[in-house]
């Protein structure tokens, strides 16, 4: 019912994405395509990546925020397996998916204002993942984002993971024909 596309080229080093990813899996119905652990050579199963997010209904995207972007992986996984007839154009696999993006920054939110390092709001650099989502026909859910994670203490961490479960937990029960 919900794939995890989880994209960090050093999980080893990730306490933020550890502990969201942790908070995931321990959802009912998940799956988790850890794609650096896949695909360490960049060469992604385009065929078993489709299938996973077909069988889903809400694709998650899951990874840190670098340079402002999408890891060099998750960028590669969009164009392999997001293709024209499969995905948008002709393609109607993603149309009514529900799309997810979970993301971290080690920049505070005061970084992300007209005075801090990065100049602009967290939202000026959502765009293109939002479009990417759109192209393809899904329904673009609110982001759930994790700033300053240099700065967050691991509980922090896991209460953030705590409030992703509980996000993902409420998407399955709100589902027609979850059990209440």
């Amino acid at each position: 019912m919900i794939v995890v596309i989880y994209a960090h080229p050093y999980p080893s080093r990730s306490r933020a994405s550890a502990a969201l990813l942790e908070a995931a899996r321990a959802v009912d119905s998940v799956e988790v395509r850890s794609i650096y652990d896949l695909y360490p050579d960049f060469d992604i199963d385009v065929p078993s990546e489709q299938a996973a997010v077909d069988r889903a209904r809400l694709v998650v995207w899951l990874h840190p925020t670098y340079w402002y972007a999408v890891p060099g992986l998750m960028k590669h996984w969009f164009d392999q397996v997001l293709t024209k007839d499969w995905a948008y154009a002709n393609g109607t696999a993603l149309v009514g998916k529900d799309c997810l993006w979970v993301t971290t920054t080690g920049g505070a939110p005061a970084d992300y204002t007209p005075e801090g390092s990065h100049a602009h709001p967290f939202s000026a650099f959502m765009p293109v993942v939002q479009q990417t989502a759109r192209f393809c026909g899904m329904n673009w859910l609110e982001p759930f984002i994790v700033q300053g994670v240099d700065a967050i203490t691991d509980d922090g961490l896991r209460e953030a993971g705590q409030r992703l479960r509980a996000r993902l937990e409420a998407w399955i029960a709100a589902q027609p024909g979850a059990a209440t």
